[in-house]
């Protein structure tokens, strides 16, 4: 497995995000440990995961519980970064909801740190701004878990340019990621990720498939993805995930998966080199 840097940690080029195996649709235990195994066994070390993932008002924390009990179970379990978040809620009713409350962080992350078994969280990240309170607050309680030694690395998700500096400042230079939606159907963040090549700061993209999945269809706007795939003989997702690989040396997709087959795909992308003129045309969907 091809390795970036998160911080100070090296990990696997391409991630795994937990959100599918909690939520709507989401399997059987059973299958969604063997896709963590199967990630693991494909050398896989970096898990994305959050408090808000889960289905049922009363199961808060399902997905983090998953993979917990994944990596407690698999030999290389000891050896994955695990990056949760805290600042989205879930009632219960299939809506989202916001905290962004110092107090709620702080609640959220000690329940995380109970969930996940360890003494510090690895990489934590402020899930979603929340307009009800002032981002520099709710940073701040990053800041604090930070220097209280309960989370190792700090991040702040679903930022934009000038929160992803303010939190650099707040957190005296020590922010390591950001993570935005980012995909061939979503590439809004494109300045967001410019800035933290710029900075050195990882970029996670989440929902990085997304589009993918029309690219074989008749006149689809994402078909140089298919055609690209056949030509290289791979999957469509596979020259997605190769694609973000080629914009950035901060670029570290994390896409979500239920099935072991799927993350083995997405893993095989960082062994694909696409050419300049590939990239290019991708580039340019």
């Amino acid at each position: 497995m091809h390795t970036r840097r998160i911080g100070d940690v090296e990990v696997s080029a391409i991630g795994l995000g937990g959100m599918p195996m909690s939520i709507e649709g989401r399997p059987e235990e059973a299958r969604s440990l063997a896709t963590i195994h199967a990630a693991l066994d494909a050398g896989v070390t970096l898990i994305d995961t959050a408090d808000a993932y889960h289905l049922k008002a009363g199961e808060v924390g399902h997905n983090e519980t998953l993979i917990a009990k994944a990596l407690a179970s698999h030999e290389r379990g000891a050896d994955v970064l695990v990056a949760t978040k805290g600042g989205h809620l879930r009632p219960g009713d299939g809506s989202w909801t916001l905290d962004g409350s110092p107090r709620h962080i702080k609640e959220a992350c000690e329940a995380s740190l109970r969930r996940l078994g360890v003494e510090a969280i690895g990489l934590y990240q402020f899930h979603r701004p929340d307009p009800k309170v002032p981002y520099a607050e709710s940073v701040g309680a990053v800041r604090d878990l930070l220097d209280e030694g309960k989370i190792r690395m700090a991040g702040v998700s679903n930022a934009d340019p000038d929160q992803i500096r303010l939190a650099g400042e707040i957190l005296g230079g020590r922010l390591v990621s950001v993570q935005n939606q980012f995909s061939p159907a979503f590439r809004s963040s494109e300045p967001e990720l410019r800035l933290c090549d710029e900075l050195g700061i990882a970029f996670l993209p989440w929902s990085p498939l997304g589009g993918i999945s029309r690219a074989s269809e008749l006149g689809s706007a994402y078909a140089p993805f298919a055609r690209i795939a056949e030509a290289h003989g791979v999957s469509p997702q596979q020259v997605c995930l190769a694609w973000m690989l080629a914009k950035s040396p901060v670029v570290v997709p994390i896409p979500g998966s239920s099935r072991p087959e799927t993350i083995r795909d997405s893993v095989a992308a960082a062994d694909l080199k696409l050419t300049s003129e590939e990239i290019a045309e991708l580039d340019a969907v």
